[in-house]
């Protein structure tokens, strides 16, 4: 069974957005391993220079590929591709069929990815060219993850 990952920067403050998740990790069960792991977003100054966003970036970085392990990278970033629902179901179904055993979506901090962590990414995924709020961006990739799913098995959920 294919392992998926959402590594993220932060946690989910309300428990709607909490739910949400908890909700589709329930469905996903019958699909995949699923898990989400939140790594701690690094404390910032209100106005950071540069250089200590571009540091914090790459203390996350280190996290997000300790978890992340040998697995099929996602970055989620807003120069990534945009896909249709179909499209990275797709994606999904090719990487399970030619031998990959786990896959990691990675939504950044506000501040977004380190550029080492995009450039170590096998893809680099947009949701939008709207910008959303991390908690949302969650909630939207775990629907899409399951769609995805369900688009693979032939499921009435998507139509």
């Amino acid at each position: 069974m294919l392992n998926v990952k959402i590594i993220c920067v932060g946690k989910l403050k309300e428990a709607y957005w909490r739910q949400a998740c908890a909700e589709y990790e329930k469905r996903l069960h019958a699909f995949c391993t699923f898990s989400i792991h939140e790594i701690p977003e690094c404390r910032l100054p209100d106005s950071p220079s540069q250089a200590q966003i571009t540091a914090a970036l790459q203390t996350e970085g280190e996290k997000i590929l300790s978890v992340a392990g040998n697995s099929s990278l996602f970055a989620l970033c807003i120069e990534g591709r945009l896909l249709s629902s179909e499209q990275l179901a797709e994606k999904i179904n090719g990487l399970a069929v030619n031998g990959t055993s786990t896959i990691s979506f990675i939504i950044g901090s506000s501040f977004g990815l380190s550029e080492e962590l995009k450039k170590k990414a096998d893809f680099k995924l947009s949701m939008s060219p709207m910008t959303f709020p991390h908690q949302l961006a969650r909630v939207m990739l775990c629907e899409q993850v399951y769609r995805a799913f369900q688009i693979n098995s032939h499921g009435k959920y998507h139509k």
